[in-house]
């Protein structure tokens, strides 16, 4: 199907009342990209950023610490308790150091 056509559908849908108003709107921006599926905690994901000021190594934790609300010591413990159980801990901290672009 085209987009043309799921919009249309959906405005049929809407007019039959199977959808509500808001209903309706949440498919279309969904169609459209107006807003992501995953929702506000895919939009905190990808404003993730590694801190310059909160960084005992390369500011991983200081960056999840402003993007969840949990202490940077919090996530430190984390990590180091990942690193005991198997070291998932440091493989975690390093793919997180790659990927996750510096403010």
């Amino acid at each position: 199907m085209s987009l043309t056509d799921d919009l249309t559908r959906l405005d049929e849908l809407r007019r039959n009342g199977a959808l509500s108003e808001s209903e309706f709107q949440q498919a279309k921006d969904r169609l459209l990209g107006g807003s992501p599926a995953g929702g506000p905690a895919l939009n905190a994901f990808n404003q993730l950023r590694r801190s310059r000021s909160d960084r005992w190594l390369a500011g991983v934790c200081g960056g999840l610490a402003r993007s969840t609300g949990l202490e940077s010591w919090g996530w430190r413990l984390i990590f180091s308790v990942l690193l005991l159980m198997g070291g998932m801990g440091i493989v975690a901290y390093l793919l997180l150091w790659i990927f996750v672009p510096e403010e």
